[in-house]
């Protein structure tokens, strides 16, 4: 080996390297992203949980309840509302996690040191969330029937009387076992859709690009439209039939039955689909080559598993983060399908993901129509 032949073939390969921009961007980015992104969204801690309150009381008394709940670092007032069975629909509707029932006789039973007990409902849905906000209701409502108990022991003379407290009683809702598998599950079917139809699409355009096969295509009379389209059919075709088996093996293997409206299931199925081919088209109209295209994929695909609520709640990460979360279309699918499949709600409790994944929809569709045309010319 001669070492004048080795930094040849050295320097070479990082003039290769220097041209490729894009490649190298991606590998001096790629370790940035994946350093930040696993040091903040990777956290169990559920802290600032929304919790929504029907205080059917309304005296000092509960209001200094609600407040134990509101001045912790566990629970973050989402707000108010006049019946429990509103309390109910927030928690269906994916707004609030957690729902805090003060009976109207609170109030009463309390001065009468009789047994009181408050209801809180729990959002099954998401186990880890479930089990730390019962966890802390339970704390919160311990911690306050012993105070209550120790003031008025003190103000008894002869300090036998005792007060009873309250009970808290949680209740979980649509996933009373809090079975992992009903949480996973959906989510599951969410990244299959969504990574192996961006995959595949974005090698579409590229390899036509390596191929010079871009320019034959380019000189018949197909336009633009035509051939994003029937490029696009297949991997439609492929996305549905992995959803259908993802489906399938959920409810066969784990036991996950779909407990809401199939159709709405698969018509919404098909709007995030539309998102994932354009998301994967983009990314093949601007890669050159498909190792970039590859490399594309994995930064796109990364931040949605880390940070739509997959696997960790999207309530532990900083603010910051939890905004750019909000700009990722898996988080809002996540949402539908966890609603339709776990919990069984219609089109009326999922309105505001699905606008939010319209949104994303033609956003991305039109970047992608505009720089496809471009790529053309």
């Amino acid at each position: 080996m001669q070492w004048k032949r080795l930094m040849t073939i050295t320097r070479k390969e990082f003039i290769h390297i220097k041209r490729d921009k894009a490649s190298l961007i991606i590998a001096l980015m790629m370790p940035i992203m994946m350093l930040l992104l696993f040091g903040f969204a990777v956290n169990t801690d559920v802290n600032n949980v929304d919790l929504i309150v029907y205080d059917g009381s309304r005296t000092s008394e509960s209001r200094e309840l609600t407040s134990k709940f509101t001045n912790s670092s566990y629970f973050r007032l989402y707000g108010e509302v006049n019946s429990p069975k509103e309390v109910e629909e927030y928690i269906a509707m994916g707004k609030v996690k957690v729902g805090l029932v003060i009976p109207p006789d609170y109030t009463k039973e309390l001065r009468r040191n009789s047994p009181t007990e408050v209801q809180v409902l729990v959002d099954g849905s998401d186990p880890t969330i479930a089990r730390t906000a019962m966890s802390y209701s339970l704390l919160i409502g311990n911690n306050y029937s012993l105070k209550m108990k120790k003031i008025e022991t003190q103000r008894s003379a002869l300090g036998k009387q005792e007060n009873t407290g309250i009970s808290l009683k949680p209740f979980v809702l649509y996933n009373p076992t809090l079975e992992s598998s009903k949480f996973n599950v959906p989510g599951v079917i969410g990244l299959i859709l969504q990574n192996i139809t961006v995959i595949l699409t974005s090698f579409a355009m590229v390899r036509e690009r390596e191929k010079g096969t871009i320019e034959q295509l380019i000189m018949t009379p197909v336009t633009s439209f035509e051939l994003i389209v029937g490029k696009l059919i297949p991997y439609t075709l492929i996305g549905f039939f992995d959803m259908i088996v993802a489906l399938l093996l959920g409810n066969i293997i784990f036991g996950v039955t779909i407990k809401g409206s199939v159709a709405l299931l698969i018509l919404l199925g098909t709007l995030f689909l539309i998102c994932s081919l354009a998301m994967g088209m983009l990314i093949s109209t601007v890669a050159k080559t498909q190792l970039q295209a590859m490399q594309a994929s994995i930064a796109l695909l990364l931040p949605s598993v880390l940070l739509s609520g997959f696997m960790f709640p999207r309530e532990s990460m900083p603010k910051i983060v939890y905004y750019i979360s909000n700009v990722l279309p898996m988080t809002y699918f996540l949402q539908i399908l966890r609603g339709i499949i776990v919990k069984g709600v219609g089109i009326t409790y999922l309105i505001s993901p699905i606008i939010s994944l319209l949104i994303l929809i033609f956003i991305i569709v039109g970047i992608t129509m505009k720089k496809f045309s471009k790529t053309l010319d």
